[in-house]
């Protein structure tokens, strides 16, 4: 990879956890869907797993949404913000080593418990993921400068799509072509995501470190919770600051419920579970494409036209009924998911007014 000479360790480190969390991206977003549509097919209809599942991801985004801003100022003092990261992608990690074991359970005989126990899992697992990503993101701000934000984060995106979405992918798609039945398939597949999220974190907990924030002192943590409310007014007060996040709460709510719910809908119009998750790959070298032209057009410009691409996909996919139309949106989705959460990304890295928060 001699395309990473130009970034430093330090850089290559933190890029390296997006290759390390692609996995569970695509392999339990994208592939848990289907055995969950198998489970509740034995006690409902595809539509019924369809709001369940829809459910269920809502949940685990609502507990995120609501307790982020806390976990986010227990960030800001130093020393936490790796310790926390390292907590949430533990939790990660465990919740996706337990859906291993889930394909091995009786659903046949006992379904609702098969669900609700992979429901759980998800849930905790997406948890672990998203509140994991909170520091994550928060610590671009320490491994590199303003003006390579850009081409850090979208690499980020690029590797991960290279690597955990990719390499796990061909693995599950090859022992399934040579005939390991499909339920040992998948829980191989979720093991080894468990195993593939933990070892490529270890660079970034090895050789990243929090540089911004304030020494802990006594009393410091009910000082943070307090401090979400100042914050908040602060925010107020931040004109382009307060535009961004408020738009960026419904954009990319939108982008991971597109996500989310891919696997689900391909599956109710017939697409079959490799077909669908070769869809899924079809954007491997786009991320790239907008790192180019954010450096061109600049982020702001590269995120407006994903966010147009995005709506574009949820009026068209509102009349799709047919395996054609879910191929052209595949594509679509390809052009612009990882562009525009990487440059979303850094384009706040670059909107905090004080770097050390």
């Amino acid at each position: 990879m001699g395309f990473l000479k130009k970034f430093t360790k330090q850089e290559i480190s933190w890029m390296m956890y997006d290759w390390a969390n692609s996995a569970h991206s695509v392999i339990v977003v994208t592939i848990l869907p289907i055995f969950f549509d198998t489970v509740a097919g034995y006690t409902a209809d595809s539509v019924s797993s369809m709001s369940t599942w829809g459910f269920a991801t809502s949940l685990a985004m609502a507990i995120v949404a609501l307790s982020a801003p806390f976990l986010g100022v227990f960030g800001d003092i130093r020393g936490m913000r790796k310790k926390l990261f390292t907590a949430f992608m533990l939790i990660g990690v465990v919740s996706v080593a337990g859906l291993s074991f889930t394909p091995f359970m009786d659903f046949t005989a006992s379904p609702d418990a098969a669900g609700r126990v992979a429901a759980m899992l998800y849930i905790t697992s997406t948890i672990g993921f998203d509140a994991s990503c909170i520091y994550y993101d928060a610590f671009l701000t320490d491994v590199t400068t303003e003006d390579r934000m850009d081409s850090v984060s979208t690499l980020g995106y690029g590797l991960g799509y290279i690597g955990g979405s990719t390499i796990p992918l061909l693995i599950f798609l090859i022992m399934n072509a040579v005939g390991v039945p499909m339920l040992t398939c998948l829980g191989f597949i979720f093991g080894l995501t468990a195993v593939w999220w933990l070892v490529f974190s270890v660079p970034l907990v090895k050789n990243c470190e929090q540089t911004s924030g304030k020494p802990y002192k006594k009393g410091d943590v009910g000082a943070s919770i307090k401090n979400v409310f100042t914050t908040m007014k602060e925010i107020g007060a931040d004109k382009p600051m307060l535009i961004y996040i408020i738009s960026y709460f419904f954009y990319i709510d939108g982008v991971h419920t597109i996500i989310s719910m891919s696997t689900s809908y391909g599956t109710n119009l017939g697409l079959d579970s490799a077909g669908m998750l070769l869809a899924l790959l079809l954007g491997l070298p786009f991320c790239l494409l907008y790192m180019k032209l954010a450096e061109k057009f600049g982020a702001r410009t590269m995120v407006g036209v994903g966010i147009c691409v995005y709506m574009f996909i949820c009026v068209f996919a509102f009349f799709m009924n047919s395996l054609w139309q879910f191929w052209m949106l595949a594509v679509l989705c390809a052009t612009s998911q990882g562009g525009v959460q990487a440059l979303s990304r850094s384009m706040f890295g670059k909107l905090i007014p004080d770097k050390a928060r």
